[in-house]
């Protein structure tokens, strides 16, 4: 990544790259300047330069910040970084955090509505492991990195409260 963007922590900018190719930052004030209305649990209405928008949320991953959207029925993958993120990417340390992950823990209470592993299963990152029912909305929880799965917590169709344990990595 070029460093030389300017993109500083105090410029409090947030890093969006699409389909894993197009990156736009976006400061806290352009993102509260924004003209969306909720129009649903995970839909909206966006207004921008004259022109309407539907947006909804199809899938999200709080681990590795990743949302799947439409927009107009258009599908995009997008990748979130906050700037905190932006500053540690663009200070060079950004190697391998997932290798320190152990576990993965519910992010808010639900409904587990499929398990994708078993023990012993080999994963890589980014492999989905289970699906979360939340608000009405479906989470894919994905493998925050490459491993083995060492116990599995939970059983489909299981409740879980925030922090519950869900799978551990050897």
């Amino acid at each position: 990544m070029n460093t030389s963007s300017g993109s500083t922590f105090m410029e409090k900018k947030h890093k969006l790259k699409v389909n894993g190719q197009y990156e736009f930052e976006l400061t806290k004030e352009q993102l509260t300047d924004l003209d969306l209305v909720k129009t649903g649990s995970a839909s909206y209405h966006l207004l921008r330069n004259d022109k309407s928008y539907h947006v909804a949320i199809d899938s999200k991953n709080f681990y590795s910040k990743k949302y799947l959207i439409r927009i107009n029925n258009s599908k995009y993958e997008v990748d979130i970084s906050n700037p905190l993120d932006v500053l540690i990417e663009n200070m060079g340390f950004v190697v391998g955090e997932g290798a320190l992950i152990g576990s993965i823990k519910a992010p808010m209470p639900g409904l587990i509505l499929e398990i994708s592993v078993s023990v012993g299963q080999e994963v890589k990152e980014g492999d989905s492991l289970l699906i979360l029912e939340a608000m009405k909305m479906e989470n894919v929880i994905t493998s925050p990195r490459d491993g083995f799965i060492k116990e599995i917590s939970v059983t489909k169709g299981s409740t879980v409260e925030k922090n519950h344990s869900l799978i551990t990595f050897e």
